[in-house]
């Protein structure tokens, strides 16, 4: 893009981002509420405790290939607006744009709605007025095709406290960067405690002799042993598992933020993600030693978390994990606000988004515009009750990035043979391969598997809906 049509640089973006609070931005945006609710979904779909943890483990060693393979283009191009730079540079600004408009239309926003209404459904716990029920005449029941079905638009309490938390959240983002990575690492390391304190008691005074004959004995795996047969199975029941390791890449997208961003991004991709799969791993193993699969399994309202504790503590438990969540969610939402906001700051350097969202505040030096247009949109999203819909194809269309960015990176070894790379993508070309090979097998797998089929369609059009956006934006702003 010429620059002389980009928008005019107003200030710098201020380098307050050290490693250790990169790492945290990683661990802090990848730990939400998923680690306490999902393993019910997936053990239902699985059947066994053994493939529930080889789930868990497939999706971490997905994830942590991903990591490794993005190291080398973090420290290509450490700049605002992270993966989107990485595919506009690697195969083509259709391609950045593209991943920018689904960012924005549903994986970034889809998220923090969806975790945002997470943190108000567990305050709740604690506040039992915040109800999930739309107040009279300000809501509807709308009826779509299956399997999207009933939908609840309009205004509740818990929408409303949802909505609050991203406000606040945005607020404290636009007031600088400084102020918000503090938060993120404080409340990282508080989750993080938090979660190792769930594996500790699980696998200590809440073990319980019913729950480990019943899921480390002969029912650990399926009756008829393991077979390739299972692999469409495994492969639906990553969406959850991969959803709550998902958001490991924004670090990059505040690459122009971190003090030394080209060591910096690559260690914190990995080491974050690193110490996310270990928990994530030990906390599933921390349920199976507290409760049977079928308790795991057919928890209320899926919070696996919760009847940990409960089977643990009794009634205190609730409480317990309650608050717990609330920190994860609300510190996950922070990390999530901060880094997709550098996105559409890019987007719009490119000329590809709202000129003013390109330029950062004079004294905050921040994207206050695109955080603002992100938090709005995040809010629309809160109100139309479509958020848990919107996430069941999230992760098709994310994946579809990370195999095309994983490609970008043999594109770029075969375009800049002499660039400068600091870092290198270990084990090239066979991890990335393997990379590329497993996130395209599992998206495939979506598309074909008849329990996410739709959804990923779905995602799919979604993507390819922001093909005309880009070439009608593209002549209207030149």
């Amino acid at each position: 893009m010429a620059t002389a049509q980009q928008p005019p640089v107003q200030a710098e973006f201020v380098k307050a981002i050290s490693r250790l609070d990169a790492t945290a931005l990683v661990v802090g945006s990848m730990i939400g509420s998923g680690i306490f609710i999902v393993s019910a979904e997936i053990l239902r779909e699985v059947g066994t405790p053994g493939l529930l943890l080889v789930v868990w483990a497939l999706s971490g060693v997905v994830t942590l290939m991903g990591a490794l393979t993005y190291g080398e283009l973090a420290a290509m191009f450490p700049n605002a607006g992270g993966q989107y730079v990485y595919l506009r540079e690697g195969i083509s600004p259709l391609f950045g744009y593209l991943y920018g408009w689904t960012l924005f239309v549903v994986i970034q926003t889809g998220t923090i709605a969806a975790v945002a209404v997470a943190f108000a459904r567990f305050t709740s716990v604690l506040l039992p007025s915040l109800s999930p029920d739309l107040w009279p005449g300000l809501g509807t029941v709308v009826m779509l095709p299956q399997p999207i079905g009933t939908i609840q638009v309009g205004l509740s309490p818990q929408r409303v406290f949802a909505i609050l938390s991203i406000v606040v959240l945005t607020w404290i983002n636009v007031r600088g960067v400084r102020t918000a990575a503090i938060i993120q690492t404080s409340l990282t390391a508080i989750k993080t405690a938090a979660l190792a304190g769930l594996i500790v008691l699980g696998i200590s005074i809440g073990r319980n002799a019913t729950a480990l004959a019943a899921n480390f004995g002969p029912g650990f795996w399926p009756a008829g042993g393991l077979s390739l047969a299972l692999l469409p199975v495994i492969g639906a029941a990553t969406v959850g598992s991969l959803f709550s390791m998902d958001a490991w890449n924004n670090v990059g997208f505040a690459g122009s933020e971190l003090k030394n961003p080209r060591r910096d991004l690559p260690f914190a991709m990995a080491a974050g993600v690193l110490t996310v799969t270990a928990l994530y791993l030990l906390a599933n193993v921390s349920y199976l030693n507290v409760l049977p699969a079928d308790a795991i399994a057919h928890a209320p309202q899926d919070r696996v978390g919760t009847a940990a504790l409960q089977a643990i503590f009794g009634g205190p438990g609730l409480y317990i994990m309650a608050i717990a969540i609330m920190i994860s969610t609300f510190g996950c939402n922070n990390g999530l606000i901060l880094s997709g906001a550098r996105v559409y700051y890019a987007m719009a350097r490119d000329n590809l988004f709202f000129e003013t969202a390109g330029i950062l505040h004079p004294r905050y030096k921040t994207p206050t515009v695109a955080l603002v247009v992100q938090a709005v949109w995040t809010c629309v999203l809160c109100l139309s009750g479509t958020y848990s819909q919107l996430l069941n194809f999230v992760i098709f269309a994310a994946l579809l990035f990370y195999t095309l960015t994983a490609i970008g990176l043999f594109a770029l070894r075969a375009k800049r043979p002499t660039a400068e790379r600091l870092v290198k993508s270990l084990g090239y070309p066979w991890l990335p391969g393997l990379y590329v090979v497993a996130t395209a097998l599992i998206a495939v797998d979506l598309l074909v598997n008849h329990v996410t089929r739709t959804y990923s369609l779905l995602g799919l059009a979604l993507v390819l809906l922001g093909v005309p956006v880009y070439i009608i934006w593209r002549r209207l702003v030149p």
